[in-house]
């Protein structure tokens, strides 16, 4: 069982030997369940025949000895009644014989210590019983006792001998059939001993091939592996055991070197990237000192160029409110230029310092709520509004994340541009609304204003990107890039919706919290069950709405409101007298300079 050919597989060392065992294994049960059979006969043989023979060969004798003992009675009485004894007895010697010869068709000595009996008794009847009888009938009870002599005694203790005879018969085949159950049940514990030792040995036998083949040639492959997993990376991996073994440590020498190579790869492309990072700090470091000189020319801009500006401003309007009139009309217009030149200066550095602002002075992130913000803002543009009769709506808003300066200049920003960018003869109408979408509200800045063509749709988010002269539409084209800095520094986008038919629809994205997302879902689920559940009850009545399965506004408590939602709308302004020279004189609306599209 432990010498196997050389080459062989261990998955055919192991079948070999399974199958040996197996083999062994069913043969002993083979033989245990013939053995098992037998014993099963042999005890049917002890119970269900020679244990109820014996008892009928007493109930034999018994029938015979209450024949006897009736028929002396009846020669002593001559009373028939003593005489009913006689014919049980007979009737259960006939009953009994019968009930024997259906048990001991497989024991001739039985049947013929039987025979023997019986014939012993009809013998006995023919010469003694019924002579007796008829004699006592015919010549009464003296006449019958001559009968019973002392030869007709021994006749009927031959026929007692011969019941013992077949007693001893019937002991003996018992006793017979009872060593053979105590055989066949020692034979049968000694296979069960053999087959456990075969599996004893079997298992034995498996253990130390498993520690010879698989074990051994395992651990000194984990060994290997264990040497190279170290750092050594250059060990050749080789294996020893069954065929498998051998080709798995191939395998596996193969992935060293294959690791070897790639890492060989890695330590080329660390050194490389060691390399670029040493590059992009420098270049960090660069841009770090960049950024310093940009603040310092931001501070330089909001001050030390500012106050020149200022000087060349003012002294070009004392020029222009002293000398108006005194000098020639070219000259008043050249002043007229200096003076515009200069506060258009002043408006472009004040903006482009609100833009270079975002973001890097930062208040943190705060819960802000966009009607709270919507207020703000009409109150902001309230000046402009009146001036144009604008009118500014909007819906019930949301909460989200931010910083409430910049969403309140966000909107400032949208709402003023769409009163400025108005069609001079229709009223100008703007309307803020906000959707969920997925995990983000959508904000649409709705107005009804001179709108964009689709090609410029994405040129006006650039910085200082003008669509029209700046005699059309004052400001210095800088609002809209603001816009779209504030929304991606919130995490957003900005886009203009070309599909609008009439106006200017920009919209922009937040993202929303995590309660109005799950609220949403929550009452979108629960509108759909309901309509599923009315299409249900109501056979052919479709369900209420056109999509039972749309979000609706839902309250804090994130239950479905059933109010329509609430719309805040600020009164209109009286269409004033007023001139855009009336507005702020440097057209800020919220704190940043006026914005063009």
């Amino acid at each position: 069982m432990n010498s196997y050919r050389p080459g062989w597989t261990l998955r055919r060392r192991v079948s070999v030997l399974l199958t040996v065992v197996v083999v062994l294994l069913l043969g002993l049960a083979a033989a245990e369940a013939a053995l098992a059979t037998k014993t099963r006969q042999n005890m049917d043989a002890v119970l269900v025949k020679t244990g109820p023979l014996r008892v009928q060969g007493q109930e034999l004798l018994n029938a015979l000895l209450d024949q006897e003992t009736a028929v002396r009675g009846y020669a002593v009485s001559a009373d028939r009644a003593d005489l009913a004894p006689y014919d049980s007895g007979l009737q259960q010697e006939r009953d009994t014989v019968s009930k024997m010869k259906a048990l001991i068709g497989d024991y001739p000595d039985i049947q013929r210590a039987l025979a023997v009996v019986e014939q012993q008794a009809a013998d006995w009847r023919s010469a003694v019983a019924q002579p007796v009888i008829t004699t006592t009938e015919r010549d009464g009870t003296a006449a019958a006792q001559a009968l019973i002599t002392d030869q007709a005694r021994q006749q009927f203790e031959q026929i007692r001998a011969s019941a013992g005879v077949l007693q001893a018969e019937i002991l003996d085949e018992r006793q017979r059939t009872a060593d053979k159950v105590y055989q066949s049940s020692n034979i049968l514990v000694v296979l069960l001993i053999v087959a456990a030792v075969v599996v004893a040995v079997a298992g034995s036998v498996l253990l130390l091939s498993l520690d010879r083949m698989v074990i051994k040639p395992l651990t000194g492959l984990a060994e290997q592996v264990r040497e190279v997993a170290e750092g050594d990376y250059q060990h050749r991996i080789t294996g020893s055991g069954p065929p498998e073994f051998q080709q798995l440590a191939g395998d596996v020498d193969a992935m060293r070197q294959k690791i070897a190579r790639e890492l060989a790869e890695v330590r080329e492309a660390r050194e490389s990237i060691e390399w670029v990072n040493s590059q992009l700090q420098k270049q960090a470091e660069e841009l770090t000192r960049s950024n310093r000189d940009l603040e310092q020319f931001a501070y330089v801009a909001s001050h030390d160029l500012q106050e020149p500006l200022r000087k060349v401003a003012s002294f070009c309007q004392l020029l222009q409110r002293r000398y108006a009139g005194q000098l020639d009309e070219r000259a008043d217009q050249y002043i007229a230029f200096a003076v515009d030149g200069a506060q258009r200066m002043q408006r472009l550095i004040n903006d482009l310092l609100a833009f270079s602002r975002i973001g890097r002075l930062t208040t943190g992130f705060t819960e802000v709520d966009l009607d709270k913000v919507m207020g703000d803002v009409a109150g902001q543009t309230e000046a402009a509004r009146q001036y144009a009769d604008a009118e500014l709506t909007w819906d019930e808003m949301p909460v989200i994340r931010g910083e409430e300066p910049l969403l309140t200049n966000l909107l400032a920003n949208l709402v003023s541009n769409s009163i400025k960018f108005r069609r001079p003869d229709v009223t100008p109408k703007v309307h803020v609304s906000a959707r969920l979408v997925d995990d983000e509200w959508e904000i649409t800045c709705q107005d009804n204003g001179i709108g964009i063509e689709p090609e410029f749709a994405d040129k006006i988010f650039v910085i200082f990107q003008r669509l029209h002269a700046k005699d059309a539409y004052p400001g210095t084209g800088i609002g809209l890039a603001i816009v779209k800095k504030i929304v991606e520094y919130h995490g957003g986008r900005v886009w203009v919706d070309t599909a609008t038919g009439e106006g200017t629809a920009i919209r922009f994205t937040l993202p929303a919290l995590p309660e109005d997302v799950e609220a949403a879902r929550a009452a979108a689920e629960a509108e759909a069950a309901r309509a599923a559940a009315e299409a249900e009850a109501v056979t052919g009545e479709e369900p209420v709405g056109d999509d039972p399965t749309a979000v609706v506004d839902t309250d804090a408590d994130g239950e479905p409101e059933t109010s329509a939602p609430t719309v805040g709308r600020q009164p209109d302004g009286p269409a004033g007298a007023d001139t855009p020279e009336a507005a702020p004189e440097d057209g800020t609306t919220g704190g940043m300079k006026e914005t063009v599209r």
